[in-house]
């Protein structure tokens, strides 16, 4: 195998990646673990892909399954347990930036849920092309997807929203 080339994508896609694992996961440290567990089975199958076509969209792929499947063996070991609910409180936290509101809002997804989002969004990929990283159906893709954005529409309200005390206008972060 041509470890000189396998290096040189990963110290290229390295920064896409990361933004891709905390999107997932929430967190630098996971994300880092959720990259690294991807990349050895890059490494494993990097003939076929480098062959094949795009090894980031392979990577951003084997992150979203993991995550999702790491995200169902938690749920597992934690069912019968009293669990206390992450979602965001404006009471609690008091004011915030935008962007920690919607990073707590979205970690309180399921993460097939939030893979969409991010996969959606973050990666401009369709329907299709998630529906196939994810083995689902795309209108499971878009139930999801659908799903998602409801629950965060109703976690996330204009009025919780950070505003600028002298004009009344939102922080941009």
């Amino acid at each position: 195998m041509d470890r000189t080339e396998f290096e040189a994508f990963v110290t290229a896609a390295l920064p896409v990646l990361s933004r891709h694992g905390r999107a997932l996961t929430g967190n630098t440290p996971d994300a880092q673990d959720l990259i690294q567990d991807a990349l050895l089975r890059v490494w494993r199958a990097w003939p076929r892909i480098r062959r094949d076509g795009d090894p980031v969209a392979y990577t951003k792929t084997a992150m979203a399954r993991l995550h999702a499947g790491r995200m169902r063996q938690l749920r597992r070991r934690l069912s019968g347990r009293t669990v206390i609910d992450p979602r965001w409180s404006p009471s609690d936290t008091g004011r915030v930036d935008n962007q920690d509101l919607v990073r707590n809002a979205l970690m309180t997804l399921p993460a097939i849920q939030r893979a969409v989002l991010v996969m959606t969004y973050l990666d401009d990929a369709d329907d299709r092309t998630i529906a196939e990283a994810l083995h689902r159906r795309p209108s499971s893709i878009r139930a999801s997807r659908s799903r998602a954005l409801a629950a965060l529409r109703e976690q996330i309200r204009i009025d919780d929203l950070p505003t600028d005390s002298a004009e009344g206008k939102l922080h941009h972060a």
